[in-house]
């Protein structure tokens, strides 16, 4: 038994002492020399694979190697014990993963306690070397730096994005020719381009999704079949052999469908009367649980609200009505990052969404 559990214990202290990543290796791989400031920006954590400099002094799950010294790992330990605010760290992109240029403690004791984002100031390095995914990545580098959209729209097939951007130059000149010409006082470029992705592009892919089209297309994104969908539907108009009645659901025109999307009401979906639930774990500032509660408690969304002893400080309970236009991670994300961050004095939050649930009725008490 003493055998068994030294056994156990040596294979939970165990990590992996091997490197981070080595930003200059991958830049030289990718031939990523073209660079692009991004801004302030809050990264996944999971996403920061590597450093600058200090890439042989942490393993791979970022802790500090133990023959280093930890004197600044421990003050930053402290910092974020005592809930100081600390400034962005600075990170290199490509492509999807990041590299620690200033901030590589602050990385190592964010991952350790369990955060989900860090803000940092990014620096994006473009891969010019020309595979088939380096030129796919630079098309929609090139599509999200000119709409700003959320990095939602997934393609794979070179020259895809240039489609979308056509469509959404299309919506602009419809918009001023229906607005009297007057739009460019009123609404510009990246307003449109929100309002393409809200009102056309995201009701055809939800009818994507809902009818499950994607699943006959295992080597497909549900963005592919949106641009092969709406291409072949408004710009060629081509018969097609696949769907049932898809004319009744796509008008052979993106307004025509854009408009039939507006009239759309709850009673016509029946997914749409469903209500979401999630809960929220919420760190905030020492010696204003309370004050946070009450203001949580008056968000609409907000049913409940705990205050609780541990890493967290608060438990909140939401409820939020589901629409058509989005997912549901991204309903409540969009709450979170829009009302609970916002309310003065909270620090972290992490969100739990529950994949199927049990509820017992309310106990009534008896008068």
């Amino acid at each position: 038994m003493i055998k068994y559990l030294k056994q156990l214990f040596h294979r939970e202290d165990k990590v992996d002492e091997s490197n981070i990543k080595n930003f200059a290796v991958d830049q030289y791989k990718e031939e990523a020399y073209d660079e692009r400031h991004l801004g302030i920006l809050a990264v996944p954590l999971n996403k920061i694979v590597g450093s600058v400099g200090r890439y042989k002094d942490f393993n791979q799950q970022f802790r500090l190697k133990k023959d280093r010294p930890s004197a600044r790992l421990e003050r930053v330990k402290e910092a974020y014990k005592k809930k100081i605010m600390l400034p962005p760290i600075t990170l290199y992109q490509i492509k999807n993963e990041y590299y620690v240029l200033d901030g590589n403690h602050r990385v190592s004791v964010a991952k350790k306690l369990g955060y989900e984002f860090i803000d940092a100031l990014i620096t994006e390095f473009l891969p010019s070397k020309n595979t088939l995914g380096n030129i796919i990545y630079r098309e929609k580098s090139a599509f999200l730096a000119k709409t700003e959209l959320p990095d939602t729209i997934e393609l794979t097939e070179v020259g895809q994005y240039d489609r979308l951007l056509k469509q959404i130059d299309e919506h602009h000149g419809f918009l001023m020719k229906t607005s009297n010409g007057q739009i460019d006082d009123q609404i510009d470029y990246l307003a449109v381009a929100m309002d393409w992705y809200q009102t056309i592009y995201n009701p055809l892919a939800a009818i994507i999704k809902n009818s499950r089209l994607d699943h006959c297309f295992p080597n497909r994104t549900r963005s592919d079949l949106y641009v092969y969908i709406s291409n072949h539907q408004w710009e060629k108009g081509k018969e097609r052999e696949y769907g049932i009645g898809i004319d009744q659901l796509i008008p052979k025109h993106m307004e025509e469908f854009r408009l039939k999307m507006e009239q759309i009401k709850d009673f016509d979906l029946p997914e749409m009367k469903h209500w979401i639930s999630a809960f929220m774990l919420i760190e905030v500032k020492v010696g204003k649980e309370h004050e946070v509660m009450k203001r949580l408690y008056k968000l609409e969304e907000i049913q409940e609200v705990h205050c609780v002893h541990g890493v967290f400080d608060l438990i909140a309970k939401l409820m939020m009505k589901r629409d058509l236009l989005s997912s549901d991670a991204e309903i409540i994300g969009q709450f979170v990052h829009e009302k609970v961050r916002q309310v003065q004095d909270v620090t972290k939050t992490q969100t739990l969404i529950p994949i199927t649930s049990m509820e017992k009725k309310p106990i009534l008490r008896r008068s």
